[in-house]
């Protein structure tokens, strides 16, 4: 039996920005990231498209996007591990978000937090879009807000700059699954892997992702997380943009990112996307439905052909849509990085800064008790909007 200080539960971007946190706090403690799939082939870190924004409502959100964006510009240097550095290639072309008349109030009070906090984010008018944006010209709608430095990143560069430093610091990264967490007494005491193997710590951090509510629920804790597929098309088109035009997202929940060239990321969820471990492309979801509406929005659209795409999972929080973060009320040492129902990705840098805070009893440079977990026994949702996608 080997022990530990603190024991992560999944090697994604979660896992391994808390364990690089936590060693960079207090370099004498014994922390061990256990991963199932190294290759990360279905980790959802990976399969993200690697969209980083400031446009959301709930202020804390807003922050948590601001300090990502700070972590990025330096990110490449900071987490050079010898001769190697991560190359995260950060883009900022920004994110245009549309809005129609019924949502125009919320989307202006999003961007009033927005500014008040400092973020370079402004409203266009439909004229203005058309003037500044030709391409997307054709849509109509009521007006949209640009966050200019919103942008993508490499998601796997990102994960590897955090993984191998975390390991130089020295965290101990083993390949294996958690199979179940161990408790007594009404606090954890550690974990045991498929292969029959135990390890002891007094605090346990439950970033198992999509997988999360199966590993928590061997522990009693019900999670209010579900497993959803999600799809992502690529496609090329006839349109050859002077620039890289920003990303769209459409009020249907329809997004446009554009690559290069003639070459668009498409995707979009849906409510009947399959809930589960499902990695399968599903074609007819891009020819029935995605591209209909997109050719309506885009006629330049009608012509394409699909060039790629891929199938990853999303943890949705099916009761706010927003993370899980901190230790669960009832039982001790037990700390969930959970349900980000998609925009997990570019939130790790404060979240994994945060939950190192927290586990050590250290100030918090950003309070993020807005999303503890005491908010789903009470059934208290923390919504962050009606009509933004999250």
């Amino acid at each position: 039996m080997t022990n530990y200080d603190i024991i992560i539960a999944g090697g994604g971007v979660m896992g391994c920005a808390t364990a690089y946190y936590l060693l960079q706090m207090d370099g004498r403690l014994r922390v061990a990231i256990i991963e199932k799939e190294p290759t990360y082939e279905h980790c959802s870190t990976v399969l993200s498209d690697g969209n980083v924004r400031v446009q959301f409502n709930i202020k804390e959100n807003i922050q948590i996007s601001q300090y990502t964006l700070e972590i990025l510009a330096t990110f490449d240097d900071d987490m050079a591990v010898g001769d190697w550095r991560p190359q995260v290639f950060a883009r900022h072309q920004g994110n245009l978000f549309l809005f129609n008349e019924d949502g125009r109030a919320e989307a202006e009070a999003g961007l009033r937090q927005q500014q008040s906090l400092g973020c370079p984010v402004e409203l266009l008018t439909q004229a203005q879009i058309e003037s500044q944006f030709p391409d997307y010209g054709s849509i109509a709608c009521a007006g949209g807000t640009l966050g200019r430095l919103d942008g993508s990143v490499d998601p796997l560069a990102v994960l590897m700059g955090y993984k191998n430093r975390a390991v130089e610091l020295g965290a101990h990264y083993l390949q294996g699954e958690v199979a179940s967490l161990r408790h007594a007494d009404g606090r954890i005491t550690g974990v045991t892997l498929a292969n029959g193997d135990q390890l002891t710590a007094p605090i346990v951090l439950n970033g198992a992702g999509a997988w999360c509510a199966d590993l928590a629920r061997t522990a009693g804790v019900e999670l209010p997380v579900i497993p959803v597929r999600r799809q992502v098309f690529v496609v090329e088109t006839p349109l050859q943009p002077e620039i890289i035009l920003p990303s769209l997202f459409l009020p249907s929940g329809l997004y446009i990112i554009h690559e290069r060239g003639g070459h668009f990321m498409i995707g979009k969820s849906l409510p009947d996307d399959p809930v589960g471990y499902n990695f399968e492309m599903h074609r007819p979801t891009f020819d029935d439905i995605l591209w209909p509406e997109l050719v309506e929005q885009m006629p330049v659209f009608e012509r394409l052909k699909v060039v790629g795409g891929w199938a990853g999972l999303y943890a949705v929080n099916t009761l706010d849509g927003n993370a899980i973060l901190g230790e669960w009320p009832e039982l001790k040492g037990l700390y969930l990085a959970n349900g980000f129902s998609g925009h997990g990705f570019q939130q790790a840098p404060a979240v994994g800064r945060y939950l190192a805070e927290l586990m050590l009893q250290r100030p918090h440079a950003l309070d993020l008790a807005i999303f503890s977990p005491e908010r789903i026994l009470r059934n208290e949702p923390v919504f962050e909007s009606a009509q933004r996608i999250i």
